[in-house]
C-alpha cells in the first residue's frame, strides 16, 4: 500500500491520499482475511456465504424468513435463495410455510445444522484468533472499537441512502 500511495503522490502531488490509505488497506485486509479465514470452512465443504446463513440462524436461535436472513447477513435475496436450496439439500436447514400466507416461508436449522455450527464455530473462532495473533490484546480491542465506529457510520449512511431512495419514488 505504501508503494501505491507513493505512486499517487508522484503523479498527483496535491491529492489527499489519506482516504486511500485507510480504505485501500481495509479492502486489502478484507480480501486477505476472507481468503485465509475461509480455510477451515472449505475443509468442511462450505463457503463463507453458506456458513453465514447457518451462523445467522444459530445466533438468532429462531426461524427467519429469507428476507430477514438476507438483511441479517447483508446479502441479496437471490444469493440467499440459492444457498438455502443447497443447505436444505444437505439436510442442514428446513423450510416451513407460513400458516397465514403460503408465499412466505420460515427457515430454521435442523438438528444436523445446529450440531454442525456448534462444532465448527469454536474451530473457526480459534483460527481467526490465530490470524490476529500478531496484534496484542489492547491493539485488537482498539482496532475493534475503531472498526465498529466506521461500521456504524457506514451503516447510517446506507440507511440514509435507502430512505432517500424510498422518498424519491
Amino acid at each position: 500500500m505504501a508503494k501505491v500511495l507513493g505512486q499517487w503522490r508522484r503523479v498527483l502531488p496535491d491529492l489527499d491520499t489519506g482516504p486511500v490509505a485507510v480504505v485501500g488497506r481495509l479492502t486489502r485486509c478484507a480480501a486477505l482475511l476472507r481468503q485465509a479465514s475461509d480455510a477451515p470452512l472449505a475443509r468442511e465443504g462450505f463457503s463463507r456465504p453458506e456458513f453465514d446463513i447457518l451462523s445467522a440462524l444459530r445466533r438468532e436461535d429462531r426461524e427467519l424468513t429469507p428476507g430477514q436472513l438476507a438483511r441479517e447477513i447483508y446479502a441479496s435475496a437471490t444469493s440467499v435463495a440459492k444457498r438455502v436450496r443447497t443447505l436444505e439439500e444437505k439436510g442442514l436447514l428446513a423450510r416451513r410455510p407460513d400458516d397465514r400466507d403460503r408465499r412466505v416461508v420460515h427457515l430454521s436449522l435442523t438438528v444436523s445444522g445446529r450440531e454442525l455450527v456448534d462444532r465448527i464455530m469454536p474451530e473457526q473462532t480459534a483460527y481467526e484468533r490465530s490470524l490476529l495473533a500478531g496484534l496484542g490484546e489492547e491493539e485488537r480491542d482498539q482496532l475493534a472499537r475503531v472498526l465498529g465506529e466506521l461500521l456504524r457510520l457506514l451503516e447510517e449512511r446506507e440507511r440514509g441512502s435507502r430512505e432517500g431512495a424510498r422518498r424519491g419514488r
